[in-house]
């Protein structure tokens, strides 16, 4: 077989490994590729690159930056920001129709822009905020799609480790990177509340009224925010402005987390070991990841597949925005079935070519298919937010939830849109930095 005809192969055959004989993402990678490259080339060849790619993984100064993250969002967890953050957003909006449901939605955002993770957003505001919600008679839909889509958030509002993993696999500007995901990731905040006020105004019994907060109490509760506020300005204005490299800005957060923490009693021995135990599994996870992905790119490469498919796309008499849209259905359909973070570094060794071919910003193409694949994280069948959210709320069927987050599907068709017709909503802050 001609070496297009072998990536074609392995990439069917990576493709059976993880959905038919389900073999975790990370070693169907490793093995897939080093065969693949030691059959187009040769063993000696093969070995040769395994050894260099493990030392050139795992011994990355860029990496660092992952745990430091994934740390500074483990602590913030196990000391309760996360509920303080939630009360603070429950006194000025639970008195609105859907207010509960719309603070939900804001404490996913601030919970994410110190955590970055999918899955502890939707475990941590699942506990917080179902129960008020049932409490307060909301609709099961509402309540468990409101906290299954606002989780979302934690992988596209900085600092988020799939940005990062997107900044080390292409070789972009993770500080870039982060800044360029504000707005999208605002935008995608108000799109969401835009939903719960639309349902509520269809289904008024989904999402009844709150008791009224008078101003005092609505002053008390700032406190609560506070936290999330320094820290994402320390993270996010010190990348901005240049004071601080990825690493030293999650080193940066990290410690004052942990400051913060121990200063407000919230903080113990116990505490602190889970969030390091946490962050160790995590960090693992994603590096063993990063390294299959990385062997199986460089049998990709080896076999030109990506640059074949790069030119044969490029030559196409049809629009390239007509190409982005079924690279991003590509994406949709691709992060139902796997993770979202397993799904982009299976295919962006695929389609970072095609895209750059045609002369798009690769900074604004990172930014959008991580909007596109975190729709994959609730949706079926693989939809890991929503099985989490279910998971929480034992006397909910699965059925509700499912249809509760098919509510939201059109905020994200509707956010990637207009970052489709404005792309300098995404570029426009990281050209500042230049």
């Amino acid at each position: 077989m001609d070496p297009i005809t072998v990536g074609i192969v392995g990439t069917l055959l990576l493709l059976a490994a993880i959905f038919l004989l389900r073999i975790p993402v990370a070693f169907a990678m490793a093995v897939i590729g080093f065969l693949g490259f030691a059959h187009v080339l040769n063993w000696n060849a093969a070995t040769g690159m395994l050894g260099t790619e493990l030392w050139n993984v795992f011994s990355n100064y860029g990496l660092t930056v992952i745990p430091l993250f994934i740390l500074m969002g483990q602590i913030c967890f196990y000391s309760g920001v996360n509920e303080r953050l939630y009360k603070s957003a429950y006194a000025w909006m639970g008195q609105i129709r859907g207010g509960i449901a719309m603070t939900t939605v804001l404490a996913c955002a601030g919970f994410a822009a110190i955590c970055g993770s999918n899955s502890a957003t939707a475990a941590t505001m699942s506990t917080v905020a179902l129960p008020q919600m049932k409490k307060f008679n909301y609709s099961p839909i509402l309540s468990t799609g409101a906290v299954a889509s606002g989780a979302t958030l934690g992988v596209v509002i900085p600092p988020s480790v799939v940005l990062i993993v997107i900044g080390l696999q292409t070789s972009q500007s993770i500080a870039q990177l982060f800044v360029g995901g504000m707005v999208p990731g605002m935008l995608l905040t108000f799109c969401f509340l835009g939903t719960i006020w639309y349902l509520c105004r269809r289904h008024p019994d989904w999402g009844p009224a709150g008791p009224r907060t008078t101003f005092a109490e609505k002053f008390r509760s700032l406190p609560g925010s506070i936290e999330m506020v320094i820290l994402f300005a320390l993270v996010m204005g010190g990348l901005f402005l240049g004071l601080f490299t990825p690493t030293e800005a999650g080193a940066a957060g990290a410690a004052l987390a942990l400051l913060i923490s121990v200063i407000s009693g919230q903080m113990n021995w116990k505490r602190f070991c889970l969030a390091v135990n946490d962050s160790l599994k995590i960090s693992c996870m994603i590096m063993v990841i990063m390294l299959g992905a990385v062997i199986f790119g460089r049998f990709l490469a080896v076999t030109r597949l990506p640059f074949e498919a790069a030119g044969w796309v490029a030559g196409l008499p049809i629009p390239p925005m007509v190409i982005i849209m079924v690279i991003c259905l590509i994406y949709v359909v691709g992060g139902m079935v796997m993770d979202s973070l397993a799904m982009l570094l299976v295919t962006i060794p695929i389609f970072f070519p095609v895209v750059t071919t045609m002369g798009y910003d690769p900074l604004w193409f990172g930014v959008l298919i991580t909007i596109v694949t975190t729709l994959g994280a609730i949706t079926p069948p693989v939809g890991v937010n929503t099985f989490i959210v279910a998971s929480m709320t034992k006397d909910v069927p699965m059925t509700d939830v499912f249809k509760g987050v098919t509510y939201f599907v059109a905020a994200y068709v509707f956010c990637v849109a207009i970052l489709m017709m404005f792309p300098a909503m995404v570029t426009f802050l990281p050209g500042l930095m230049q």
